[in-house]
């Protein structure tokens, strides 16, 4: 099983130290979170929680991907990297093409464009994107990414994005594998039609065997069951090897040890308690797969 470290929230001065740690203990990836802005006043439409109220404040770290990435990925050499989610919606495709194909190549293609459309409305406004368009804004961005990427001249006309001839370069050898996450039906198939992978959020462990079933029927209904697919599923229990196992039986191939705030009980820590914690799940948990 691969197993990801989530460090959304964490402080930005400690990703360095974390990285290396995290490497040394053999987690396969770091997964940030993100949000473009946070305003003081917002509607609780959280969608995972069940009084929308999200748990995150707007004190809360949420560092620019592309700096901190870079930055982890020039002291580590085999971790991945990903966010869960980047709001793709409310980026410029263009920009986002170049710090992904940079970041592809600075970091020997361990870089993972993991995207979502959102959920906060009110940052949508402040951006000035229609949030009622963002899922369609979003297929619209991913074309315009996989287009970008050939590194060929090329062209885009669409309801939302309208471009002439233009060249990306320097163009990565590979394209960045784009995982979508989300809970919702069309999250789902959106992952099963264009990504190369999925990123769930908070999932009873009851519901996994099903999520994953799920992914297979529509990857199989889109003809790409026979692509690479990792599912990468957070799961909304305390991880012990016990759950872990019984979730293996049932198909879950990858993983994700919650944020440092919830493992701790605490919204800061030192990094020698996030260390402590890293370790303690590495050796009780990873050590057995």
């Amino acid at each position: 099983m691969k197993f990801w470290q989530a460090i959304t929230w964490a402080e930005t001065d400690q990703l360095i130290e974390i990285a290396r740690f995290a490497e040394e203990m053999g987690f396969y990836g770091l997964m940030s979170g993100d949000h473009a802005v946070y305003p003081e006043s917002i509607v609780p439409n959280y969608p995972y929680a069940e009084s929308g109220v999200p748990p995150m404040q707007p004190e809360d770290e949420y560092p620019d991907q592309t700096a901190i990435f870079a930055a982890m990925a020039a002291v580590t050499s085999k971790l991945l990297f990903t966010c869960g989610v980047y709001v793709l919606p409310l980026r410029n495709p263009h920009e986002v093409a170049r710090a992904s194909a940079t970041l592809a190549i600075l970091s020997d293609n361990r870089f993972i464009l993991g995207v979502g459309i959102g959920w906060m409305k009110e940052e949508f406004d402040i951006y000035g994107v229609d949030f009622h368009q963002r899922g369609k804004i979003t297929d619209e961005i991913i074309e315009v990414l996989q287009s970008l990427w050939s590194g060929q001249m090329v062209e885009y006309h669409g309801a939302h994005f309208d471009f002439p001839r233009v060249q990306l370069s320097p163009a990565p050898s590979t394209h960045p594998p784009i995982y979508v996450g989300g809970s919702s039906e069309i999250a789902l198939r959106r992952a099963a039609r264009v990504g190369g992978g999925y990123i769930g959020a908070g999932t009873a462990p009851d519901d996994v065997g099903s999520l994953l079933h799920r992914l297979n029927e529509l990857r199989q209904e889109y003809g790409r069951d026979h692509l690479p697919f990792e599912a990468m599923i957070g799961i909304s229990a305390s991880p012990s090897l016990t759950l872990y196992q019984r979730l293996a039986d049932e198909g879950l191939e990858s993983t994700v040890a919650p944020p440092f705030q919830y493992a701790l009980g605490k919204k800061h820590s030192t990094v020698d308690e996030k260390k402590q914690f890293m370790e303690t799940y590495a050796e009780s948990i990873m050590r057995h797969f």
